[in-house]
């Protein structure tokens, strides 16, 4: 009889180094560099490379990092819906149809971000005020989508059991994890 592997792997290391190096990018940029000098724009454009090889990964990736593996559909979004209120998580999920919404939200500000920061340097674009708004804006309603995401993750590893952050951190999760929660006390 097959035993079920003590651990899973969920998340490839492409995928977490994209994480990881696109948090930190980010945070740095939005936070610490000043925006419209070289340092910033340079990290923007390390951001920019990230994005784009991740949406690549996404179609050609493994089966989690592929956006076909997560996409949240109505149906999905429902069974998960239905799932959380029986406390039923799959272990070996990645992001479930609810994550999946905030991760395609923060890819979307992020491609705005970056694109409208790039246009800002263009001749065509210089000085135009509704480019600057929309670098702002988008980098802004990104960081209030960061908040959220993190917030969340905790909420979500407590209530589900899964180690979501070490999971993100190492790839893997246990087989065990997650499989039916009995309510906090």
């Amino acid at each position: 009889m097959a035993r079920e592997p003590a651990e899973l792997v969920v998340w490839d290391p492409w995928v977490r180094v994209f994480h990881w190096s696109t948090a930190g990018l980010f945070l740095l940029d939005y936070w610490l560099l000043e925006g419209g000098e070289t340092p910033h724009e340079y990290v923007g454009y390390a951001i920019a490379a990230l994005l784009v090889s991740r949406l690549i990964w996404g179609g050609v990736g493994s089966r989690n990092a592929r956006f076909s593996s997560f996409w949240p559909t109505p149906t999905r979004l429902r069974r998960h819906l239905r799932q959380l209120r029986q406390r039923r998580f799959d272990p070996a999920e990645g992001h479930n149809p609810l994550g999946a919404l905030m991760i395609l939200l923060m890819l979307l500000l992020l491609a705005l971000t970056v694109v409208s920061g790039w246009m800002q340097g263009l001749d065509r674009f210089w000085g135009e005020d509704w480019v600057a708004l929309l670098h702002e804006y988008s980098a802004h309603s990104l960081m209030g989508a960061v908040g959220l995401h993190v917030s969340a993750v905790l909420v979500m590893s407590r209530y589900s059991g899964l180690r979501l952050v070490r999971t993100m951190i190492t790839g893997r999760r246990s087989a065990g994890a997650g499989r039916e929660r009995a309510p906090s006390r």
